[in-house]
């Protein structure tokens, strides 16, 4: 031992014992969720499992997706700019700065990607909705109506854009003729995300664990449907509109006229973040450590579902279905058929 180092000790042991530090409380930090997916034989398999027909490297985190006819869409929140990505080559082929961290979903419509930004941490400042024209690559417009949850998603319909824009229930929507706010609705508080489909918005009142049906032409809510516990992410297909409930990972499947409930499917995905999208077939929804979750839209039933690392957004479109690797910093587009 060093001379010094002994010194040190002797002096420590003529101070008064000091009482050890208080622990931090168990809550500060929230146990990380353990998503058991589904138990069913021969379902579940290995993402390495896996050869997509493309990797696209994104630095950053890639994440929000939207398909159009030649091109998908990411966002990326740290770098302040939404990615795209041309189909034909796999290649990007603009990068484009849109503003203040781009969260909660991308939307297409009117000849515009509609990107919301949640503006600068702690402050807000830089919030907003930015429109991105397709044609040009270029933002035309930012909009002052920003997005009430950083986890949540806007929607296009005939002739607006929709938008959660406070957590204590307002429905927003926007003319895309004058970029501006022409009515607000009042939805419950909480709710985060909205979806269009036959005639009709959707938005998921996540704190409520309701499903809300909005008539589109006379801005009113039509009823609110009761769901799974915490439903965040919606999408539609076949007839239905199909709630992904965070609260015990189960997807509930609801008509998309009616709103009468069709099924709820268990899928062991319970817990934050994920995204889900329709396409092939069925539903295809994305968390982290179960990346890829295949609903089949017959059955009601999952029918593959894969684990291990990957994922946090998903999108089919293009025959061919786009996970954003968040964590890995790249974005995968397979082949549905060799999934």
């Amino acid at each position: 031992m060093r001379p010094a180092f002994i010194l040190s000790l002797l002096l420590a042991s003529l101070l008064p014992a000091q009482e050890p530090s208080p622990k931090k409380p168990s809550g500060s930090r929230p146990p990380r969720i353990v998503r058991p997916g589904v138990s069913t034989p021969g379902v579940k398999r290995a993402m390495e499992t896996i050869k997509p027909l493309a990797e696209i490297s994104i630095p950053g985190v890639p994440d929000w997706q939207v398909v159009t006819s030649d091109s998908l869409w990411v966002s990326n929140g740290p770098k302040n700019t939404l990615h795209r990505i041309d189909a034909k080559s796999n290649q990007q082929s603009a990068t484009i700065p849109v503003g203040t961290r781009p969260c909660s979903g991308l939307a297409a419509g009117f000849g515009s990607i509609w990107v919301p930004l949640c503006g600068a941490r702690g402050t807000g400042e830089g919030k907003g909705l930015a429109r991105v024209d397709i044609k040009t690559n270029q933002v035309i417009a930012t909009i002052p109506v920003g997005p009430a949850d950083s986890e949540g998603g806007l929607t296009t319909s005939k002739d607006a854009v929709w938008i959660v824009s406070d957590p204590k229930g307002v429905l927003t929507r926007i003319d895309p003729k004058t970029n501006k706010p022409v009515a607000e609705i009042t939805i419950p508080a909480g709710s985060v995300a909205a979806h269009f489909a036959a005639g009709f918005v959707w938005v998921t009142a996540n704190k409520a664990s309701k499903l809300i049906q909005i008539d589109a032409k006379k801005n009113a809510v039509v009823r609110e449907i009761e769901v799974g516990p915490s439903p965040r992410f919606l999408t539609s297909g076949a007839g239905s509109v199909w709630t992904v409930n965070q609260g015990d990972g189960s997807v509930t499947r609801v008509d998309a006229k009616s709103g009468a409930i069709q099924a709820k499917i268990e899928a062991g995905i319970p817990g934050p973040g994920g995204e889900v999208s329709f396409g092939g077939g069925g539903l295809w929804i994305t968390v982290f450590d179960i990346p890829i979750t295949f609903i089949d839209a017959k059955t009601n039933t999952v029918t593959k579902q894969w684990t291990g690392p990957g994922g946090d957004a998903i999108r089919f479109g293009l025959n061919s279905v786009w996970l954003s690797n968040l964590r890995q910093q790249n974005l995968w587009r397979i082949d549905p058929k060799k999934l």
